[in-house]
């Protein structure tokens, strides 16, 4: 029997991922020129990106829920809003498609 049998792993959250989600979605919302590319391929290459660029942030209960809705208004969002920032640009400049 393995760990995921035994404990629920739906409490385990990396809230890196929301706030990039969020901060990707922000920055493509504002690109009203359509110089960005929104593709999925692109779109999740940016995700990826700029998630490998943040350190991971995970939580496993609600007083950590708590504290993660805190980082929203943090260096660690300023850090998250510069490593979407440069997704994009590299992302942009070197699509995975033709």
């Amino acid at each position: 029997m393995g760990l995921q049998d035994t404990y629920n792993f739906d409490f385990l959250v990396n809230e890196a991922e929301r706030l990039v989600l969020n901060e990707l979605e922000r920055e493509l919302r504002e690109d009203s020129q359509g110089a960005i590319c929104k593709c999925e391929e692109c779109v999740l290459d940016m995700a990826a990106y700029a998630l490998n660029n943040v350190p991971p942030a995970y939580r496993a209960s609600l007083k950590g829920k708590l504290y993660a809705q805190s980082m929203d208004r943090s260096d660690y969002a300023d850090k998250v809003k510069k490593a979407v920032e440069k997704a994009i640009s590299v992302v942009s400049k070197n699509p995975g498609h033709e």
